[in-house]
C-alpha cells in the first residue's frame, strides 16, 4: 500500500563551524566512523554558486547556518584532491606515451626510436597534466580560502535521530567546531 507524501518534510540538523580544513575533515572522518553517511554531510557552496542560486552571497557565514535555501555541496579532502592530481598528470602521460608508442611501432621504428617517442609525448602529456593539476589545486585553495574570508567552513548534519544528535554535537566539539546547535529544515 503507497503512502502519500507529505507537502513538507522537516529535516533535523547539526550545524557547527571550522576555522581550517583539517579540523573539519578530521570532524567528517570521525561522523563517518561512527555510522553517519557520506550523504549526511555537506558544507556551504562557493561563493559564486550561492550568487547563481539566490542573487547575493553571504557576508559572514553565520548568515548562512540557519537558512534552508543555502546551496550545499560536499566537502573535497586533500586526499581526495590529491589523488585527482595525481590522475591528471598520470593519464595523459600514459596516453602521450602509449599513442606514439603505438605509431612509431607500426611505422616500423626502432626499440630506441620507441623510447624516445614514448618519452617525448608521455612528458609533454604529464606537463599538461601538471598544469590541470595546479589548476585544481588552486582552486581547492581559494575555495577554502574564501569560507575562511567569510567566518569558517560551515558544516551541517544531517540527523536520523535523538541520539545522533548528541553524538554528532559532541564529535562537532572534539574537532573544535564553534557555534553547534540544531535547527530544523523545511523541504
Amino acid at each position: 500500500m503507497n503512502t502519500p507524501l507529505k507537502d513538507t518534510e522537516i529535516i533535523h540538523e547539526a550545524v557547527g563551524v571550522f576555522q581550517g580544513p583539517d579540523e573539519l575533515q578530521a570532524a567528517m572522518d570521525d561522523l563517518q566512523e561512527h555510522g553517519f553517511m557520506r550523504q549526511e554531510i555537506s558544507i556551504l557552496a562557493s561563493d559564486k554558486v550561492v550568487e547563481e542560486k539566490l542573487g547575493h552571497i553571504y557576508r559572514r557565514v553565520e548568515e548562512a547556518e540557519d537558512d534552508a535555501a543555502a546551496p550545499r555541496t560536499v566537502f573535497v579532502s586533500n586526499e581526495t584532491l590529491g589523488e585527482a592530481e595525481a590522475a591528471l598528470v598520470g593519464v595523459p602521460f600514459y596516453l602521450g606515451a602509449m599513442a606514439a608508442t603505438g605509431a612509431v611501432v607500426a611505422s616500423g621504428g626502432t626499440l630506441l626510436t620507441v623510447l624516445l617517442a614514448a618519452g617525448a609525448a608521455g612528458g609533454a602529456g604529464a606537463a599538461i597534466g601538471a598544469l590541470l593539476a595546479r589548476r585544481v589545486g588552486q582552486h581547492h585553495a581559494d575555495f577554502i580560502q574564501e569560507q575562511l574570508d567569510h567566518g569558517g567552513l560551515l558544516l551541517w548534519v544531517h540527523l536520523r535521530s535523538a541520539e545522533k544528535a548528541e553524538l554528532a554535537k559532541e564529535i562537532l566539539e572534539r574537532h573544535s567546531g564553534r557555534d553547534i546547535h540544531f535547527h530544523d529544515v523545511k523541504l
